[in-house]
C-alpha cells in the first residue's frame, strides 16, 4: 500500500509516517519512481508506535525498543528503559503537580487579597498616598 492509504487505515498523517521511517520506526520500500510502499503489516507497526508515544515514551526509546517487540521477547535492558521511562514521567507528574498547586495559591490570593499579598491595601501604603492627595 501507499503512505497515503497507510495514513488513512491508521488515521497518522504522511508527515508523521516519514518521520518514522527517517527515525527507522517503519519501513518502507521504493518504487522504481522512488515512491513509497509498505505491506499490510505497517498498519500494526503504526498502531503499535502510537500506542507508545500515547505512553509518553520519545521516539528516541521507541527506536530502542522496538528490537525486542521484533524478536518477540523482552530483555532486562529494554524492562529497565521501561522502568526509567515511567520514572520521568512520574518525575514530570510530580514537577507539574507542585505548579497547578502554586498556581491554586496564586488564585486563592487573586480572590481573596490581603495587606500581606497586595502592596495596595498595606495602611501605609495608603496613609502616604492620603497625605501625598493633601
Amino acid at each position: 500500500m501507499r503512505i497515503g492509504d497507510l495514513a488513512a487505515r491508521t488515521g497518522v498523517s504522511v508527515r508523521s509516517l516519514r518521520y518514522y521511517e527517517e527515525q527507522g520506526m517503519l519501513t518502507a520500500t521504493r518504487t522504481g519512481t522512488g515512491q513509497r510502499t509498505y505491506g499490510t503489516e505497517a498498519v500494526d507497526r503504526v498502531r503499535l508506535v502510537q500506542q507508545l508515544f500515547a505512553a509518553g515514551l520519545p521516539s528516541r526509546t521507541i527506536v530502542r525498543l522496538l528490537p525486542c517487540v521484533d524478536a518477540g521477547e523482552a530483555t532486562p535492558e529494554s524492562f529497565a528503559l521501561l522502568v526509567q521511562e515511567r520514572d520521568r514521567i512520574t518525575a514530570q507528574l510530580a514537577e507539574l503537580t507542585a505548579t497547578r498547586d502554586r498556581l491554586d495559591e496564586v488564585i486563592h490570593i487573586s480572590e481573596h487579597p490581603s495587606p500581606e499579598h497586595c502592596p495596595a491595601l498595606r495602611t501605609e501604603v495608603l496613609a502616604v498616598d492620603e497625605g501625598a492627595a493633601a
